[in-house]
């Protein structure tokens, strides 16, 4: 096992769970929040400023990034004047660089975009039926019924809005992922099934 398998996700569509069952599967680490504590840890930044910003759009940092014109101090560390939200943003890029550079699983923040360069990345992407989702989602949290499509919308137009934001290309369209897959249609189990034999094909053919 080489790759690191990036997984978008529509709210409710269990991309999370399809992603643990993988890196369970493979025996490999898997980032969810778990990636915000890494950023945390590795820059110094209080996790709860990472949880706050958490895949929501701040000012466009990424061109910057990818330029590499960033500010920096002389010693290569962030610049301490730099704002706030560039600097967690940066420092969670910094995060997905690392970790990609062994096998993993990586949930949403744009990992897909970020490691775009890397051979070993395989981005899928989780879709599902407005039905299922709203059923996992009333399993899964307390909020009205009413009130549960509204609120998978919202936060899908959230995760859409910071994905477009940084990478300039569009969330959730098939053409920008390796592989898209219907929860629905072929259920939790089919759907890690789906992905392990895609990845299993990738490498077997990058032998």
């Amino acid at each position: 096992m080489k790759s690191v398998i990036t997984i978008g996700r529509e709210f409710g569509s269990g991309g999370r769970e399809i992603g643990k069952r993988l890196s369970e599967f493979y025996g490999i680490p898997f980032y969810d929040k778990e990636l915000l504590e890494e950023s945390a840890k590795h820059s110094g930044i209080c996790e709860d400023l990472f949880v706050r910003h958490d895949e929501s759009v701040s000012n466009s940092f990424l061109y910057s990034l990818v330029m590499g014109t960033y500010p920096m101090t002389a010693d290569g560390r962030l610049n301490p004047e730099m704002p706030l939200n560039h600097k967690i943003f940066l420092a969670q890029f910094d995060t997905i660089k690392k970790l990609g550079q062994s096998p993993c699983v990586i949930v949403g923040r744009c990992a897909d975009y970020v490691l775009g360069d890397n051979e070993n990345c395989i981005s899928v992407f989780v879709t599902g039926d407005m039905f299922e989702k709203k059923r996992r989602i009333a399993e899964r949290y307390d909020i009205e019924k009413t009130k549960i499509e509204d609120f998978i919308r919202k936060t899908d137009k959230r995760r859409a809005n910071y994905y477009e934001y940084y990478t300039d290309s569009k969330w959730g369209v098939a053409s920008n992922y390796d592989l898209t897959v219907n929860s629905s249609t072929v259920g939790i189990d089919g759907a890690v099934k789906l992905i392990a034999d895609f990845v299993d094909l990738k490498e077997s053919m990058s032998k």
